[in-house]
C-alpha cells in the first residue's frame, strides 16, 4: 500500500532537495501542502502534480497466514460439540492486539470418533488458538 501523505523531510529526500527548499516551494504556493500544527504535509497526488511524475509505491510488506488442521482422537459427539462451542467463543472473543481475524470450521466423524478443527487466517492468532486447543484436549476424559 502506498503512503498517502509525506512530511517535508520525506519529500526533500525523495526529490534530492534540501528541506529548506521544499519549505520555500510550499510557502511560495508552488507545492501544495496542508499545515498541521507546525508541520506541513504533502499528499502523494500533490507531489505527483508538482513533479509531473507518479509517486513510487512502497513494496507491500510480506505477510504470512495460517492454514492448518488439528485432529483430536477419541472424541464423542457431545465432547465435539463442547469443543466446537469453546473454539468459536475463543475466536469471537476479545483479542489483546488489534484485528487478528481467523476462520474456523469443525467436523466430527462419529465412526472414527475424531474431530477436526480447520483454522485459516492470521498466523499469530492461529498459533495462539492451536496452543489453546492443545491445552484443552490434554484435559479431555
Amino acid at each position: 500500500m502506498a503512503q498517502d501523505v509525506f512530511s517535508v523531510e520525506q519529500v526533500a529526500a525523495k526529490l534530492g532537495l534540501h528541506v529548506r527548499t521544499v519549505r520555500n516551494y510550499v510557502r511560495d504556493g508552488r507545492l501544495k501542502a496542508v499545515r498541521i500544527g507546525k508541520q506541513y504535509r504533502i499528499t502523494a497526488g500533490d507531489l505527483a502534480a508538482f513533479t509531473g511524475l507518479p509517486v513510487a509505491e512502497r513494496a507491500a510488506a510480506p505477510t504470512a497466514e495460517l492454514s492448518g488442521v488439528a485432529e483430536i482422537a477419541g472424541v464423542d459427539r457431545a465432547a465435539a460439540d463442547r469443543i466446537a462451542t469453546m473454539v468459536v467463543a475463543w475466536v469471537n472473543g476479545p483479542r489483546d492486539s488489534g484485528e487478528r481475524t481467523l476462520r474456523v470450521e469443525t467436523i466430527h466423524d462419529g465412526e472414527r470418533a475424531t474431530m477436526k478443527i480447520i483454522v485459516l487466517g492470521d498466523l499469530a492468532a492461529g498459533a495462539d488458538l492451536l496452543r489453546w486447543i492443545a491445552s484443552i484436549t490434554e484435559n479431555l476424559p
